[in-house]
């Protein structure tokens, strides 16, 4: 079934807020979409990488706030220039990882107990960095830019059709190769459809963001795609490769699927496990450095316990599976798609923190269920 749950269920969510909400639909907010579900987003791709292999990092919330007080502890209160205290939050967040795929790959500690320990600990970390938990302002204009800047408009068409150039040369590319070597392949109108939708959700997207969402243009203006926009897309096709296109990426697959046959075919298997953690705190610490970037500052709360949740729920929810061995970077886009309009719409609807988070649960239950359901499918048809 891949991502068209997450699919559909996007689709529903959009026009049943639209109804009850109409600013829903507005320019503002669909920017505000990108901004707010930025960091779990960016959290989430690096979780499907442990996810994969059949594992579990409960702390990757409070790593990306340990590398954001790193960040602007270096930035504020020591006077760092924004490169150093970017590059130590980044090698903060794959020293955690490297020290978490260690204790699990190779001292054995299952990566469920690891990883709730530096849940826990990670906290404390953080009230430490930041000197008891004050608010710490992160004001270096590059580090603000993510997420409170916003591209010229040219530039975002440009960036668009890059990326549906791209993916059609790709897509066209591969079609060639398979036919040529008498592979199955899909129909060309098949793959002419794939870049045509990728092609009119992006102008679509660019088309909006670039309408103007200041209550005074005379003022300030206020068009563009946000910066972080950009910066998720680049990590989002990095990542995808890896997995797709990489030795790399498929002795991922193939320690999620069968960890002994993987080890039996010659793939360093404890080393394919620490590297992905080492890859989920990574992206952890980038997360981490979207979230100063947003409120431009950090406190004890930057990576609290609703972050690891709706990542969790993202990549899950986007169809990822917690069994391992299925799943693909885009699913925590999909999925933290989904968490961003629930979140963002139950905020318009003044709805209470107890109704979102059930409304949430209650779409995460559902696909964990569809994940089981479909494992349980493929087992009796005997296809893994």
């Amino acid at each position: 079934m891949g991502a068209l749950p997450a699919i559909l269920g996007l689709v529903v969510l959009c026009v049943f807020f639209s109804v009850l909400r109409p600013n829903f639909l507005t320019a503002g907010n669909f920017a505000n979409l990108f901004t707010q579900g930025a960091a779990v987003v960016l959290i989430a791709m690096g979780l499907v990488f442990v996810l994969l292999v059949g594992e579990i990092d409960l702390s990757a919330g409070f790593a990306s706030g340990v590398c954001a007080a790193v960040l602007a502890n270096l930035l504020t209160l020591q006077g760092y220039p924004w490169y150093v205290a970017t590059l130590a939050a980044l090698a903060t967040g794959a020293a955690i990882g490297l020290v978490l795929g260690f204790l699990v790959a190779k001292v054995g500690i299952p990566s469920f107990v690891v990883t709730l320990a530096a849940f826990l600990a990670f906290q404390g970390i953080m009230l430490m960095l930041i000197k008891g938990g004050t608010n710490v302002s992160v004001q270096a204009a590059p580090i603000v830019a993510i997420e409170n800047r916003n591209l010229p408009p040219l530039v975002g068409w440009l960036l668009a059709a890059a990326a549906v150039g791209g993916y059609t040369a790709t897509q066209l590319l591969r079609y060639r190769n398979r036919r040529a070597r008498d592979l199955a392949t899909d129909p060309m109108s098949m793959v002419l459809l794939r870049i045509g939708s990728l092609a009119a959700v992006v102008g679509v997207a660019v088309y909006v963001l670039n309408m103007e969402r200041s209550l005074n243009s005379l003022i300030s203006s206020n068009r563009g795609m946000p910066v972080v926009v950009p910066l998720v897309g680049v990590l989002l096709v990095a990542l995808s490769f890896v997995l797709s296109r990489t030795a790399y990426g498929r002795h991922i697959y193939a320690v999620g699927g069968n960890r002994e046959a993987a080890h039996r075919a010659g793939i360093s298997v404890d080393r394919i496990r620490i590297s992905v953690f080492v890859v989920c705190s990574s992206m952890a610490a980038v997360g981490g450095i979207v979230a100063a970037s947003r409120f431009s500052s950090v406190d004890a709360r930057t990576g609290g316990s609703d972050v690891l949740l709706y990542a969790v729920g993202a990549a899950v929810i986007g169809g990822t599976s917690l069994f391992g061995g299925k799943g693909r970077v885009v699913d925590a886009v999909l999925g933290g798609a989904v968490v961003a309009v629930i979140d963002n719409g139950m905020g318009l609807m003044d709805a209470s923190s107890g109704v979102k988070y059930l409304f949430t649960g209650l779409v995460l239950l559902l696909a964990a269920g569809v994940d089981a359901l479909s494992r349980r499918r493929a087992l009796a048809t005997g296809n893994r």
